[in-house]
């Protein structure tokens, strides 16, 4: 059985993108690939139908063009078209790059112009007017391409095409060469370049981060048999395919045939999981926190009794969970509690939040706090951590659901090694390290290096195998004192309140720690409503007294976890309601510490001045 897998498993990874894409469109055939929402209602794709689109775009670049190796960007939310551009392009021997739709013009025309890219596809009127106006400092564009032309029907550009021209094109040289679209397929080799992800450029102007299709094929074979899924489990698809964990997740839905449902908008991510109801999520720290913050304010608003019978249910969900994650058997008396607790309460809250006919659950791409995995647990639900990076072309370590153990990211997935430097630093061996950054031979250099990729975190390796993750190296805190501290640890205590969104640790050199706190609105406008604060707007809630002492005592209880150097001694709320747009944060919606801590300087002067 095992040289049986071994032998499947070795011939998978022969495969390229293009070719699994082939072979997993004729396996799927009518079966249902990807869904999306039209006006409230779920449409449905084939594999087939799926198939014969991604063939019709890419044979229509081959048109315009398009010769092996070419570079395609996408400029759009997630939906169905993004999938056709992305597939269709690679198999016809290019290699495509998405760009986020919160990015600026000359944000844009960067990244198009570093990867040298000769085909834009951009989503509607909106990231077209984008595009327009960088596209003097796209010189080497041959086409824009525009999923949705609404509103754009009497425009005249010679740049700009409609995706729908594009699919005739295509089809039309489909009938004149039926076999070029094979041959297309065909041409690519297992360590030519796939895809470039982009990093964040939080330290620098973005790096095109070259993955291969090595890389992709080893991260979709070896994620399956760890959390295994059947053909025709759904998944929702809301984070975005800019970033390696959804992209990821793309190549891992087409390995395992998953169902691909696209969310709405980030702000129906909720809604749309009630409704589709997935197998399993795939999500940020951020997304997992504010479904427990919209449970405590439901709670929050409920009678008497039904505050009585979710505390009760919780508490023991969380008795159950301790017991199993120190390897206890779970007494009988408390197994039964447990049932009784699911049916009366826990189901009902796994509704709400749409996550009851869920597998497992996973989180990544930030710290998450360990309380709050543990209220998944308690809930029924395996909370799975995982931990990689772009240049990792995704996951490198994994918890399973027989596996869990929390404070670390699980163990190390199969054909991947870790070790950790002399320095502390996390190292990534193995077949899924990138192979580098695109036209960028000294960031290269400065990150692999003899043959190990060098992550920038801090962390250790226990006797069992696991990963955990102490920080940054670059954002440990050296205190005044000399006392190495790290952040993320604190950040993730204060995270978990339900009245506190995201956090900045601050205190490098300094004589104490200070924090810069956004708080979560939803939650702290009703906590005003409830106490009768008075409040106009987003700034003058972040005021009103009764909220600061209201975030001073989320600070008090976690300050109680820790030693006396590593408490909090000041804070301040930052005054401005911050998304995905704001410089602030990232698109998967981490504060940017150096950022932050740039922008806000002098009130962090002030905080110290003060005391």
């Amino acid at each position: 059985m095992e040289a049986q897998e071994a032998v499947a498993l070795g011939k998978d990874r022969e495969h390229t993108v293009a070719t699994l894409f082939r072979e997993k469109v004729r396996e799927g055939g009518d079966a249902v690939a990807l869904r999306e929402k039209h006006l409230g209602i779920w449409r449905s794709i084939s594999w087939r139908e799926f198939g014969a689109r991604a063939r019709a775009l890419g044979l229509g670049l081959v048109s315009l063009g398009l010769e092996l190796g070419d570079k395609v960007c996408v400029l759009s939310e997630n939906n169905p078209e993004w999938l056709y551009a992305d597939f269709g392009a690679i198999c016809a021997g290019g290699v495509v790059s998405g760009i986020y739709p919160t990015d600026a013009p000359n944000q844009v025309a960067y990244i198009v112009e570093n990867c040298e890219a000769k085909f834009l596809f951009v989503e509607d009127d909106e990231q077209l007017d984008k595009a327009l106006e960088a596209r003097d400092d796209m010189p080497n564009l041959i086409r824009i391409i525009v999923f949705d032309m609404e509103g754009l029907h009497e425009l005249e550009d010679a740049l700009v095409m409609s995706l729908d021209d594009l699919f005739v094109l295509g089809e039309t040289l489909h009938q004149e060469d039926a076999a070029l679209w094979d041959w297309r397929i065909d041409q690519a080799k297992s360590e030519d370049l796939a895809i470039l992800v982009y990093t964040s450029g939080t330290t620098g102007p973005p790096k095109g981060a070259m993955i291969s299709h090595h890389n992709l094929i080893y991260q979709a074979v070896n994620f399956t048999p760890l959390l295994p899924a059947e053909p025709g489990d759904d998944r929702l698809s809301f984070l975005p395919l800019c970033h390696i964990a959804e992209r990821g997740m793309a190549y891992i839905s087409l390995y395992a045939r998953i169902t691909t449902n696209f969310a709405e908008s980030v702000d129906t991510v909720a809604e749309d999981l009630r409704e589709v109801q997935p197998r399993a999520v795939v999500a940020v720290p951020r997304i997992w926190e504010k479904f427990y913050s919209a449970i405590t304010i439901a709670v929050g608003d409920a009678t008497w009794l039904q505050k009585l019978a979710y505390g009760k249910a919780i508490e023991v969900g969380l008795a159950a969970v301790e017991r199993e994650l120190e390897g206890q058997k779970v007494p009988f008396g408390l197994r039964i509690k447990r049932k009784l607790a699911y049916w009366l309460v826990l189901k009902n809250i796994r509704r709400m939040i749409g996550v009851d006919r869920c597998k497992w659950l996973a989180t990544g791409a930030a710290p998450i706090a360990p309380d709050l995995i543990k209220w998944y647990l308690a809930l029924g639900l395996p909370m799975l951590e995982a931990y990689g990076q772009t240049e990792s072309a995704g996951i490198a370590t994994l918890a399973t659901p027989d596996a869990i153990k929390l404070g670390t990211v699980g163990r190390t997935v199969p054909h991947a090694e870790i070790r950790i430097s002399d320095e502390g630093e996390i190292l990534i061996g193995g077949d899924i390290v990138f192979m580098g950054y695109y036209r960028n031979p000294e960031k290269t250099a400065e990150t692999i290096r003899d043959g190990w990729l060098h992550t920038g975190d801090v962390g250790s390796l226990d006797n069992q195998g696991y990963v955990r993750i102490t920080d940054r190296m670059k954002d440990i805190i050296i205190t005044a004192g000399g006392k190495n501290i790290t952040p993320s640890e604190i950040e993730n205590q204060l995270k978990f309140s339900p009245y506190i969104s995201d956090a900045v640790v601050i205190g490098d050199g300094r004589k104490f720690l200070s924090c810069l706190i956004m708080i979560d609105h939803d939650t702290v406008v009703k906590y005003a409503q409830d106490n009768a604060v008075p409040f106009t707007n987003f700034a003058s809630l972040t005021r009103a007294l009764e909220v600061v002492d209201l975030i001073n005592a989320e600070v008090e209880a976690v300050n109680t976890k820790f030693a006396r150097v590593e408490t909090i001694k000041t804070f301040r709320l930052i005054d401005q309601q911050l998304d995905p747009e704001d410089e602030e944060l990232t698109p998967t919606m981490k504060l940017k510490r150096s950022f932050v801590s740039s922008k806000y300087k002098t009130l962090i002067d002030e905080m110290y001045q003060a005391a």
